[in-house]
């Protein structure tokens, strides 16, 4: 075979795969976690991405964390509106992140359109098992004896549960010493490691560590207590009165045509009403929860009206 005619024909070769690559590529879509890989919420996206594939919806997570989902945010605020590119959103991103930086590179109502709820669980506080103190009540004691002593970790500034415990502490009269963390997974190693005394989270990330007796549960932010953990008990039990639930949704790019989001929509909850996935959530602490788009935009309308102002009234200083 001449040179000339090989090197047309493979060519021909590469540009075709080339070409069937990028096919492949865009048919693929991407769910980006504003967190890092290992911690709850990766977990439950990770858990629904797979039960997407499985259906035949090609899916990927993809981690941008940092600045409390600010960079994941921006990120799929300025992707292509095609439903490719989905955004794990939360009270953070989407409600606490404009009251708690000065300027934002998004703006949530109009560069993010609703796809749906997914899941949601309560916040909670966990602490070293050598800490001394094994609830709550035993902390806001051990806090008022031993002011600025207790450092306490927390997936992010504008996160739910950094925002609750600084509530809490506030009702309190008390204060810790906050360290932020880019997700949950850095914090929870942080504990382990013993370069803080108590994080702010939710029951999957850590749960596994409560399980093995290297972290204890001083709280739950819920009306009731977890099932995973029962022994725990909430802030009500203890006497204090509040709760605070970390609820995650979808979101997609502003512009994205409306059978493209209601395409996703059935595709998602064909996944949260399978009872096999609800099964597999609830293992690892998070329960299921749906919805249309609009109902969402109604919870986060109403999560707004609930948390700007007690942040407001908390005083934080603008990131």
């Amino acid at each position: 075979m001449k040179r000339k005619s090989f090197l047309k024909i493979l060519s021909a070769i590469v540009f075709g795969t080339v070409m069937a690559t990028g096919a492949h590529a865009q048919d693929v879509t991407r769910i980006v976690v504003p967190f890092p890989a290992g911690g709850g919420t990766d977990q439950y996206l990770r858990l629904l991405s797979a039960e997407l594939t499985k259906k035949g919806m090609q899916v990927v997570v993809e981690n941008k964390p940092g600045a409390s989902g600010i960079i994941a945010a921006d990120y799929v605020a300025r992707s292509r509106a095609d439903g490719k590119t989905i955004l794990m959103t939360s009270l953070s991103v989407l409600v606490s992140n404009t009251v708690t930086y000065e300027k934002l590179p998004y703006d949530p109502q109009k560069d993010l359109a609703s796809v749906t709820q997914i899941g949601y669980q309560p916040s909670i506080l966990v602490a070293r098992p050598d800490a001394p103190f094994k609830n709550i009540k035993e902390m806001v004691a051990y806090a008022k004896a031993n002011p600025g002593k207790i450092n306490r970790g927390s997936p992010g500034a504008s996160i739910i549960t950094n925002l609750a415990p600084i509530a809490f502490e506030q009702r309190a009269g008390i204060s810790t010493t906050h360290i932020p963390f880019p997700g949950d997974a850095p914090g929870l190693q942080a504990l382990l490691g013993g370069q803080i005394d108590i994080q702010g989270t939710s029951i999957t990330g850590p749960l596994q560590h409560i399980r093995a007796g290297k972290m204890i549960v001083l709280g739950v932010m819920d009306s009731k207590r977890l099932p995973l953990v029962p022994e725990a008990m909430t802030f009500k039990e203890q006497g204090y009165d509040i709760e605070a639930l970390s609820w995650y949704a979808l979101s997609v790019p502003a512009g994205t045509p409306r059978p493209i989001i209601n395409g996703l929509n059935k595709a998602i909850h064909q996944v949260l009403n399978d009872p096999e996935f609800v099964a597999k959530a609830r293992a690892i602490g998070i329960e299921p929860k749906g919805g249309t788009p609009e109902e969402l935009d109604r919870y986060i309308h109403a999560e707004s009206d609930r948390w700007v102002p007690v942040l407001r009234g908390l005083n934080l200083p603008k990131q």
